[in-house]
């Protein structure tokens, strides 16, 4: 029973909260039992922490199986947990480290791609991620100032789909867009200056849209990159669309080609 604050699982624990202390320890933490019970058998887990309460009601044979399981008073646990109602069970677990080669080669010259200009809002970026997911993406590609992959709220958003396709953070856009032209891939913008719709594209082949900041949109520096620009129609008086519902747009035309 761990009752105490400055115990060294709890202080490492509330470390994984920020940002710095993921990237510098190579750990981030899954809470919550649906999505603790779906981490793959390929991801290393460094250990569990459960509450009192959840101790009693579950046999945690299952789970130490896997790593060693801390059992934490109810009011610690509360205190570690980054939701507001808690259901008693968090993860730390190693990140997955892939290369933006490495996920280019593996998908092949069909491959299909999301990459996200300065996306900012968790929400947005674990919805974004689940799509693709669904969608049977290969990969999720996020530049220099993107929101954290591993940041709680979007690892809540993502539903579990943070473990079925690689998702890399702080990419060099111009350097992974130079390696998509180079296998084949070709990069479309959503941009408002767009002429053609999704549907007058060719999505069977090799694809990947490039996303805008919420606010800003995409900065015209990496909007040049783009070897064409799609038009998604709005026939009503919003000016734009929210980022992730976008996304879901064109990753849904080209799972309608692809069937």
């Amino acid at each position: 029973m761990i009752d105490s604050s400055q115990n060294k699982t709890i202080k490492l624990i509330n470390s994984l909260k920020a940002k710095k202390d993921r990237d510098k320890l190579g750990l981030f933490v899954a809470e919550g039992l649906r999505f603790v019970e779906e981490i793959p058998r390929d991801y290393q887990i460094m250990l569990y922490a459960v509450s009192e309460s959840f101790s009693g009601e579950f046999d945690l044979e299952v789970f130490e199986k896997r790593a060693t399981v801390y059992i934490v008073a109810d009011r610690l646990f509360k205190e570690i947990s980054d939701t507001t109602n808690p259901q008693g069970i968090l993860a730390v677990i190693s990140q997955k480290k892939n290369s933006v080669e490495q996920v280019i080669d593996n998908a092949g010259e069909n491959g299909f791609f999301i990459i996200a200009e300065e996306l900012n809002d968790p929400g947005n970026l674990g919805t974004i991620v689940r799509t693709a997911d669904a969608c049977g993406c290969d990969g999720v590609f996020l530049s220099k100032g993107s929101v954290d992959i591993y940041n709680p709220k979007v690892l809540r958003s993502t539903m579990g789909s943070v473990f079925h396709l690689p998702v890399i953070s702080d990419v060099d856009i111009e350097e992974c867009i130079q390696k998509l032209k180079e296998n084949g891939i070709i990069i479309y913008a959503a941009h408002l200056k767009g002429q053609k719709y999704p549907y007058s594209f060719n999505f069977v082949k090799g694809c990947s849209f490039i996303l805008g900041n919420e606010a800003r949109g995409l900065s015209d520096e990496v909007a040049k990159l783009a070897d064409e620009y799609v038009k998604i129609p709005m026939p009503g008086k919003a000016e734009s669309l929210n980022a992730s519902i976008a996304a879901g747009v064109l990753m849904y035309e080209v799972v309608r080609q692809r069937l």
